[in-house]
C-alpha cells in the first residue's frame, strides 16, 4: 500500500472548481456532525439505495439521492482519504478538461459510479456514500491524461515510512487492480459491497474517466496563460 502525498505534473489555471468541490464535501460533512442524533435519519433519506433505485418510480427520486450521496461522508478517515485524492490528482484534471468542463466531468463520473454499484449488486437495502466514485473518475481521466506524471507518496515499511517518487501509472494502476480484484470478489461472495467499500462504484467511476480522459487527450493539450507550482 502506498499513500500519494502530492503529484509532479505542472498545471496552467488555478484550480478554484477543485478547491470548491473540496469545501462543498468539507460544508456536508460538517453539517452530518451538527445533526447530532437526527443524522442515521437523514443519511438514511439522503443515501443511495440500489434496491430502491430499480423500483417503479425510484429512478427519479433515487435520482437525487445519487447526487447528495456523492458529497456525504461516513466519518473522518472516508473523507480525508476522499479529499486527499482529489487535491492532488483533480487540479490537472480540471486544467485540461476546463472549469466548466469539469463540473461535469465529476459529476458524471460521480453518476457512472453510482449506476455500476447499483448493476452490481441491485438488490441491495444498503445505503451507500461517499465522495470516491467521482474522484475514481479523477484518477482514471489522469491516468491517461499524464501517464509520464510522478507521484511523492509514503510507503509504510513496518514502523518505518519511506518517501519515495513513483510513477503516476504505477500508482493508479495499482490503486485500480486492488478495486477490480475486490469487486470481482465481492460478486463472487455476499453481495458488491464488502468491508463497507462499493467496489464496483469505484470501478465505474474510474471507467469512465479513462473514456472521457482519452476524449480529452486527443484534442491536445489545453494552455492557459501561466504555470502554477
Amino acid at each position: 500500500m502506498v499513500i500519494p502525498i502530492r503529484d509532479i505534473q505542472e498545471r496552467h489555471s488555478f484550480p478554484a472548481v477543485n478547491i470548491a468541490l473540496i469545501a462543498v464535501n468539507l460544508g456536508f460533512f460538517f453539517y452530518e456532525l451538527h445533526l447530532g442524533s437526527a443524522l442515521d435519519g437523514f443519511l438514511r433519506s439522503a443515501a443511495f439505495v440500489p434496491r430502491q433505485f430499480f423500483e417503479p418510480g425510484g429512478f427519479l427520486g433515487d435520482g437525487r439521492a445519487a447526487l447528495l450521496s456523492m458529497f456525504l461522508h461516513g466519518g473522518w478517515a472516508h473523507l480525508g482519504g476522499n479529499m486527499l485524492y482529489l487535491w492532488i490528482f483533480g487540479d490537472n484534471v480540471e486544467d485540461r478538461v476546463g472549469h466548466v468542463g469539469y463540473v461535469f466531468f465529476y459529476l458524471f463520473c460521480g453518476f457512472a459510479a453510482t449506476l455500476a454499484h447499483a448493476l452490481a449488486n441491485p438488490d441491495s437495502p444498503v445505503p451507500a456514500i461517499g465522495a470516491s466514485g467521482a474522484i475514481a473518475g479523477v484518477l482514471g481521466a489522469y491516468l491517461v491524461m499524464f501517464p509520464r506524471a510522478r507521484v511523492i507518496t509514503l510507503i509504510p515499511l513496518g514502523f518505518f515510512l519511506r518517501l519515495t517518487e513513483l510513477p503516476a501509472i504505477l500508482v493508479l494502476g495499482m490503486w485500480f487492480l486492488l478495486q477490480l480484484l475486490n469487486g470481482s470478489a465481492s460478486l463472487a461472495g455476499a453481495g458488491a459491497v464488502g468491508g463497507g467499500v462499493a467496489w464496483w462504484a469505484h470501478i465505474g467511476g474510474f471507467a469512465a474517466g479513462v473514456v472521457i480522459g482519452l476524449v480529452v487527450r486527443g484534442r491536445g493539450p489545453r494552455r492557459g496563460p501561466a504555470a502554477w507550482a
